[in-house]
């Protein structure tokens, strides 16, 4: 069946919740709401994933998204500098909610007052965006012609976060880039 096809076949109560979450900007709500639904109906994960990416053309501009933490250079060490202590390194973790599936968050931890501040989040459609065409190449013919499994947000965090912490020149601690793992070890000085 086509995409349009299978949106079709939906119940008109779950295309309205589905363009509701769309709207909000609630992707993994979205792919639950079809996935409750259309697995009775033969879709298999592609094709919920097809038709809640077919909403988001749809609706464009209308969606209501999550603003996208500053990635540049300039903006992520200019909020570093405003930490309320002195910045001994940089660290990216996962973490992970029921709308955006895993994303990592970048930290720049602390020494006087001990603790850390967030930076930056990246979700899979900030890192997506950050990476543009390169994705696309990434995705095609990285690892010999096979899909790379790496997240980009790992991708963009570990690029980002690293060159970063070399601006710094404190240390950039990454555990589990290739894996989602929020209790993955922590940088510990």
């Amino acid at each position: 069946m086509e995409t349009s096809e299978w949106w079709e076949s939906l119940p008109a109560g779950i295309r309205e919740q589905v363009d509701g979450f769309v709207l909000q900007d609630a992707r993994m709500q979205a792919v639950r709401a079809v996935l409750d639904v259309g697995r009775a109906r033969g879709m298999g994960l592609h094709d919920i994933e097809r038709v809640v990416h077919q909403r988001y053309l749809h609706h464009g501009d209308r969606v209501a998204r999550t603003p996208d933490s500053p990635l540049d250079q300039e903006s992520l060490a200019a909020r570093a500098a405003g930490c309320p202590g002195r910045v001994v390194a940089i660290e990216a973790v996962w973490d992970g909610d029921t709308v955006h599936d895993w994303f990592v968050i970048l930290l720049a931890i602390l020494d006087e007052p001990a603790g850390e501040r967030s930076l930056a989040t990246l979700y899979w459609d900030t890192a997506v965006r950050y990476l543009g065409d390169e994705q696309n190449e990434l995705r095609k013919h990285g690892g010999k012609g096979k899909p790379i499994p790496r997240h980009p947000s790992a991708v963009v965090a570990e690029r980002a976060g690293g060159v970063l912490a070399a601006g710094l020149s404190v240390p950039f601690h990454f555990a589990s880039p290739d894996k989602p793992d929020d209790d993955a070890p922590r940088w510990r000085r």
